[in-house]
């Protein structure tokens, strides 16, 4: 959804009265293919941007006051560049802002005052990586406004900052996967991303599927928990398994045979079986998209979803009537959740020609069933984060 930059520039003036020049520069969203709940697991990756984004448009201020207004919720959040070593999290949407301006300042970058204009068209709690994009886009915005003495950092430590944001100063255990794709993003295909290199590679998709996100438009708050939980359960089955395989430094390096000889069971069994079986589909799925193998990309897709749905345990029933309907829908090659889970969105591959078809009946049977419309978004994969 594009967002016209003389726009911007005007609301922002008019929020704004008074300012200099105003540059603005743009961070996308994304869906992650399918490597769910991998990242933080030093896994593989295989996500797309999209042309939904957040958008900020900033200008230099005297006041030594970065400011920033979010169009979106109509609030405005402010803080001291002298002190912004010392903020502390509001436990609202700024943090993703200020944690982001802290971590800047930690690391000698030296953000000045300037207001900041967002607007975001990545809808929050959608499993599209609404938070992200604004860190990625706030850090871009900022270091435009740093001291010009210091220099510029490289893409990849922008993005290690802008995690850093969320781990330490949001209180959000997350992999790398959501900040590095909003910066790093290729147009026109996807990238795998190796969590722990943080190398990535170009994946081009076949021209012959077209990737569709459905929103449930429900956010399970029992997500908030159950992410710190899962991360410690899968360090956790480290433990177990290094007893046996001490170079198992995370369940990256697991294998399927480890499981059953280390012995575990329950909890920690189903949950390295979810990332280890995942971290071999990213690669099954880079394999079949180039062979242009629609039914093996789409097998993989559900087996996915299933793997989330039962191991992992992070899907809901709204994410499981998508997915169970897609599937049985003409066109459709697989569908699954993508995102952290207890709502979101699911991610499907559909044939060119049944996309029509598909939005129609998808939203329809959503409809019947929860009374509630879904969101729908036709995604093509969109370069990352850039200024306009």
């Amino acid at each position: 959804m594009a967002v016209a930059k003389q726009e911007l520039i005007k609301a922002f003036r008019e929020r704004f009265p008074g300012s200099g020049e105003v540059r603005v520069v743009r961070a996308p969203g994304r869906v992650n293919l399918i490597g769910e709940h991998t990242d933080y697991n030093l896994g593989f990756v295989l996500p797309i941007a999209i042309d939904l984004a957040c958008h900020v448009a900033w200008s230099h201020n005297e006041d030594g006051v970065i400011r920033v207004w979010s169009e979106n919720l109509r609030e405005m959040r402010e803080w001291r560049t002298a002190a912004l070593r010392d903020i502390t999290p509001a436990k609202d949407w700024s943090d993703y802002a200020g944690g982001v301006a802290k971590e800047l300042a930690l690391a000698g970058y030296h953000p000045q005052s300037a207001n900041l204009f967002v607007h975001s068209t990545v809808p929050a709690g959608s499993g599209l990586s609404s938070s992200a994009s604004l860190e990625v886009s706030t850090a871009l915005a900022l270091l435009g406004s740093r001291a010009a003495i210091t220099p510029s950092p490289e893409p990849l430590a922008v993005v290690k900052l802008c995690r850093k944001a969320e781990n330490d100063f949001v209180g959000m255990p997350c992999g790398i996967m959501d900040q590095y794709v909003s910066m790093m993003a290729r147009e026109g295909a996807a990238i795998r991303i190796d969590c722990r290199s943080l190398e990535n590679e170009v994946a081009p998709l076949p021209e012959q599927v077209r990737i569709v996100a459905v929103n449930t438009m429900v956010k399970h708050e029992l997500g908030q928990s159950a992410y710190p939980r899962r991360v410690a359960q899968c360090r956790a089955a480290v433990a177990a398994i290094q007893s046996k395989h001490p170079e198992v430094a995370s369940l990256r390096d697991a294998k399927l045979e480890y499981l059953a000889e280390c012995r575990l069971d329950g909890i920690p069994l189903k949950r390295a079986r979810h990332v280890v079986s995942e971290d071999q589909r990213v690669l099954d799925f880079m394999d079949a998209a180039a062979a242009c193998d629609l039914k093996r990309m789409g097998e993989l897709f559900v087996a996915s979803h299933r793997s989330l749905q039962h191991d992992y345990e992070v899907s809901c029933e709204e994410l499981d009537f998508l997915v169970d309907t897609a599937i049985s829908l003409p066109g459709v090659y697989g569908a699954r959740m993508t995102g952290g889970g207890f709502g979101g969105c699911t991610v499907n591959l559909v044939a060119p020609d049944a996309v029509g078809g598909f939005t129609g009946q998808i939203g329809s049977a959503y409809a019947k069933k929860y009374n509630l419309a879904p969101q729908i978004y036709i995604c093509a994969p969109a370069a990352g984060a850039s200024e306009l």
